[in-house]
């Protein structure tokens, strides 16, 4: 009868380390690779380019033809308080629906268990302000970034989405809203940028580590273009560039992003 209790004993504590709480340190030294994949939905519906028909909060009716847009200046904050800022010149994505590979961006973190995502929608004012020479990749305006540039404009276009719908008072029916703007140059001008900070704690922490490969799942959610902060009907805004009402796209689309899962 000891000796059973014994064995009993034994295998509780071998259970106990067994199912011991493997969740990484944080630790500079080692690297592991997180995935963030940005997946796009409207309402309730998964995005469709071309073919998808959906409504917003004010009935009017829509297809969406084109959607990019930029995040950038990546920051990601574990589990025990340490931040790690990814480094400038790996931190700027074009974010395409037309091309699905561009939905999943890469890094290489130090090792931890990350509570906290924070990320620019668009470009700051250093790599808009840069010699052309300087952008490369994602931020080549020759290249990767050619329809999201305005050259009469010296700026990038941080968010672009254009469509058709019956509400459109243009020729075609199409709505179009390309938003930029980062500051200015040497004056104060229109500043579009905006940062979004998502909690990972309720939906699940990634836990980076060598040899593993987590993925931080995103919603992304496009009707918030329309129903967001602010209601913007097609019929009374189906054109929104470079101008003061601009900015209540920007505020809108800056809501679009919340964190679903996280795959470990």
């Amino acid at each position: 009868m000891k000796y059973t209790i014994i064995s009993i004993l034994a295998g509780c504590l071998l259970f106990a380390s067994c199912t011991k709480d493997t969740t990484p340190d944080y630790n500079e030294d080692v690297k592991g690779r997180l995935t963030v994949e940005f997946d796009h939905i409207v309402g309730g519906s998964d995005l469709q380019l071309n073919t998808g028909s959906y409504s917003n909060g004010s009935q009017e009716s829509f297809q969406v033809t084109k959607l990019k847009y930029y995040v950038s200046n990546f920051v990601f904050t574990s589990e025990d308080g340490n931040v790690y800022t990814v480094p400038q010149d790996s931190s700027y994505f074009l974010v395409d629906e037309s091309d699905p590979a561009s939905c999943n961006i890469a890094f290489d973190l130090p090792e931890g268990t990350y509570k906290k995502v924070s990320f620019m929608v668009g470009v700051d004012s250093l790599r808009n302000t840069m010699p052309i020479d300087q952008r490369t990749g994602a931020l080549d305006p020759t290249g990767a970034g050619a329809d999201m540039y305005w050259d009469w404009n010296s700026g990038y276009i941080f968010f672009k989405i254009e469509g058709t719908s019956p509400a459109s008072t243009e020729n075609n029916s199409v709505f179009q809203y390309h938003i930029g703007g980062f500051g200015g140059y040497e004056t104060p001008t229109l500043n579009n940028i905006k940062t979004v900070t998502l909690d990972l704690s309720d939906r699940g922490m990634p836990e980076v580590k060598s040899g593993w490969s987590p993925n931080i799942h995103l919603m992304v959610d496009i009707m918030k273009v329309f129903d967001g902060v602010h209601t913007i009907k097609i019929a009374d805004h189906a054109t929104v560039m470079f101008g003061d009402f601009s900015s209540n796209v920007a505020d809108n689309y800056a809501t679009m992003f919340r964190h679903d899962h996280t795959e470990n």
